[in-house]
């Protein structure tokens, strides 16, 4: 294939970044790997080589290729994988993140919510590339096992899926429930607003204003806390 070259967001491929989300990718979607680099001193070899080997799948040792598109020592396997476009499911519950700005804030929500049981997540735009590299060592491959698309804007998505009740986590108590006190349906997108800012006040108008109580030592709790929060609150009742 042709020489790798460092990631890009028009490019049409990206890459992993480690053995981990590496083996994620194979075992989640071999059909969409190109080829698996491997570092000289990796050794422990044995599931990356069967993976590859059962999907057909080259395996390239390439030191250079890897220090260039790592800035970690301690990377030894890099997956190149072809980007993909997919449709979320309607009948099952969704995440929705408005205007993300943190990849690694991105990928661990994206690990977080597949250890909650929630595999589809809507990003509306503007937003983090879900598929940088750090992105994606950041979920730790978890985005392999979720599906996630893009939207021009919250409207555009809520047109989708009309079925949905809608849950905007805010950062105003005067018009929000607390989050045990909400009625919580079997199908449900709980919305959350980008890191710095919060959801836009407009939000909550667009559905049930939610908020997680917490002390006034801190102004708001960081983004992928309150997803955590908020998804195994929600989920916790599909889990006993």
């Amino acid at each position: 294939m042709e020489p790798i070259k460092p990631y890009k967001k028009d490019a049409g491929y990206s890459y992993t970044l480690g053995a981990f989300p590496t083996i994620e990718l194979l075992s989640c979607r071999p059909s969409l790997v190109k080829e698996v680099l491997v570092h000289s001193s990796f050794t422990d070899r044995e599931t990356v080589d069967a993976l590859c080997g059962k999907a057909g799948i080259p395996v390239t040792v390439s030191d250079k290729t890897i220090a260039r598109l790592s800035d970690k020592e301690n990377c030894f396997v890099v997956g190149v994988f072809e980007k993909y476009t997919e449709s979320l499911k309607g009948d099952v519950p969704h995440i929705v993140l408005v205007n993300p700005g943190n990849m690694g804030n991105l990928g661990t929500i994206l690990r977080t919510a597949a250890a909650m049981g929630i595999y589809d997540i809507a990003i509306i735009s503007p937003g983090v590339d879900a598929f940088h590299p750090k992105a994606v060592r950041a979920s730790m491959g978890a985005l392999f096992r979720l599906r996630h698309r893009y939207y021009d804007s919250f409207e555009s998505y809520r047109r989708d899926f009309p079925a949905h009740g809608i849950f905007c986590f805010m950062l105003d108590e005067a018009h929000s429930l607390a989050l045990s006190d909400v009625e919580k349906p079997e199908l449900f997108s709980l919305v959350f607003g980008n890191e710095a800012s919060g959801l836009p006040a407009e939000f909550a108008s667009y559905g049930q204003s939610v908020i997680i109580p917490q002390t006034e030592a801190v102004d708001s709790l960081n983004l992928t806390i309150a997803v955590g929060i908020g998804s195994y609150v929600f989920m916790k009742e599909k889990h006993s």
